[in-house]
């Protein structure tokens, strides 16, 4: 049984996946969007926060028209430490150097100027994010054009930050902020974000990089954002799938899709686990790209040694998601103004060697003991979200190693919770007692009921090794993969994971390029 054709077909129904087919059909094109799942959105639903979202795609896609509203607290990270005191860290770094004078002078005197350093550096990241990585076998005129651009964006960060970037960019994010403050466990709450979703720790080489990444298009600076979508991550989900309805987009959920068709090198559809066959022009994959390549195309059709090379992509997860219902506010012997220092990122990380002790034990297969933690409390800024007296809390867990040593994860699950609990209970007496019901997502889980291979949820690690042109691989990193007709538009695409839209709207301007060279 066949459907009539597409000009595009899209694989997964996550954000990116939503991202690019709204753009595609803004165009002009004939859009299918294919979703195994009962619902769109796939990872992005477990999002804690949602402010690294490009803001071009939140105007070119009109998403507030769709419903999405987003939600700033003034509060961007709270901090609780081991002696009972905590840092805070506002959306104005002012605000937080004065609170950290209590810690160190010079801190509170150093932190605004390394507040803009991490701006600064991080807009040259921004315009990166937004480019499409040359051909360095054979570079194109637009690939010139684009490393102009990029030339001048760099000549703009001006003579002392044009020498520190690239100094910068492989560093061990350890290294860089002990180099401008001297609180370990400020040290911590910021370095912690060059470690987030990744099999690395803080002095890993290039983790410098993944934290200005992550400050990349956002007002987040050191501390980073706590954006919130008002109605949750389902909102935005929501907004982007009625966004790409509204520009003509068809989008189907409970459909599976088998394999991607080929024939002589060329993508021609794809076949549904119904059996039913779908013809289409381009086919792009919101996939991961070990997934997409591995399971979906077939081998003979790429050849031996591109499956030996999405073999190796190293996409192994660490990460770990516990939800917990609560039956009221938790209690942090640390915040000493009821709510209002708990509204953004609860970060369980008291020093750097705390977090990479916690790394240590994944590289062994084993679950950290202590785990870095970061929580949220999307209740506090959105009530709409719970009943009245009721509170949820979203953590997200590190280390939880996907590959164990020992034991299972089937097994280990309740542990895990466990753990979770108590560790915040080392800084919300009587946390546990607040527990109405709870969820634990591991490794496992996230591969089996969000198609995250491996459980990894940028869909590969972001090492400098799998970064700008050498992601996911050399030679595929211009969101055309494998075959003629095939792209990757998924977090496993250049500019990486995270809940930004960046490979989806990346992946759909060189679609169009394509589709409309070959139309000529």
């Amino acid at each position: 049984m066949s459907r009539a054709s597409y000009d595009v077909v899209v694989v997964g129904g996550g954000h990116n996946g939503l991202v690019t087919s709204a753009y595609l059909a803004k165009a002009g094109l004939r859009v299918l969007v294919l979703e195994g799942r009962e619902a769109v959105g796939g990872a992005a639903l477990l999002a804690s926060t949602c402010g690294r979202m490009r803001a071009s795609i939140v105007r070119d896609l009109r998403l507030s028209d769709h419903g999405l509203s987003l939600i700033r607290p003034e509060v961007r990270v709270f901090a609780p430490q081991p002696d009972g005191r905590a840092i805070t860290l506002w959306s104005d770094p002012h605000r937080t150097a004065e609170e950290l004078r209590s810690w160190s002078v010079a801190d509170a005197d150093a932190y605004p100027e390394f507040d803009r350093k991490v701006r600064t550096l991080a807009s040259f990241m921004t315009y990166l994010q937004a480019a499409t990585p040359p051909d360095l076998s054979g570079p194109s005129l637009a690939d010139a054009i684009s490393g102009l651009r990029l030339g001048r964006a760099f000549r703009a960060l001006g003579s002392k930050a044009g020498r520190e970037l690239p100094r910068a960019l492989p560093m061990a994010v350890a290294d860089f902020v002990a180099e401008h403050l001297e609180t370990d466990g400020l040290r911590a709450a910021i370095a912690a974000r060059g470690t987030q979703y990744a099999a690395i720790g803080p002095w890993s080489a290039g983790t410098t990089a993944w934290l200005l990444t992550e400050s990349a298009g956002n007002d987040g600076g050191a501390a980073g954002q706590s954006t919130i979508a008002r109605g949750g991550p389902r909102a935005l989900v929501e907004a982007l799938a009625s966004a790409a309805r509204a520009f003509g987009a068809e989008v189907q959920c409970g459909a599976e899709v088998q394999r991607i068709e080929s024939r002589n090198g060329r993508v021609v559809g794809v076949v549904l686990a119904s059996g039913e066959e779908i013809t289409a022009r381009a086919v792009a994959s919101g996939l991961d790209p070990k997934r997409t390549l591995l399971s979906l195309v077939d081998p003979v059709a790429i050849g031996p040694s591109l499956v030996w090379r999405a073999g190796n992509l190293r996409l192994s997860g660490v990460v770990a998601r516990v939800e917990l219902s609560l039956d009221g506010l938790p209690q942090f012997v640390a915040a000493d103004d009821e709510d209002q220092r708990v509204r953004g990122r609860i970060v369980i990380a008291p020093g750097i060697d705390y977090l990479e002790r916690a790394f240590d034990a994944s590289k062994y297969g084993e679950m950290s003991e202590a785990p870095y933690l970061e929580a949220t409390i999307p209740t506090l800024v959105d009530p709409t979200l719970a009943s009245q007296g009721m509170h949820s809390m979203n953590v997200l867990v590190q280390y939880a190693p996907y590959h164990r040593r020992e034991g299972d994860w089937d097994g280990d699950r309740d542990r895990l919770g466990d753990l979770v609990v108590k560790t915040l209970e080392e800084f919300a007496p009587g946390l546990g007692d607040r527990v109405t019901s709870r969820r634990v997502l591991t490794p496992l889980d996230l591969e089996r009921d969000y198609g995250l291979t491996e459980g990894h949820p940028l869909h590969g690690e972001p090492g400098l090794d799998q970064f700008f042109a050498w992601r996911p691989l050399l030679g595929h990193a211009r969101y055309r993969l494998a075959l003629d007709g095939l792209y990757l538009c998924g977090s496993g695409a250049h500019p990486g994971g995270g809940v930004t839209g960046g490979p989806g709207a990346n992946a759909a301007r060189q679609i169009l390029a394509d589709l409309k060279r070959r139309k000529h």
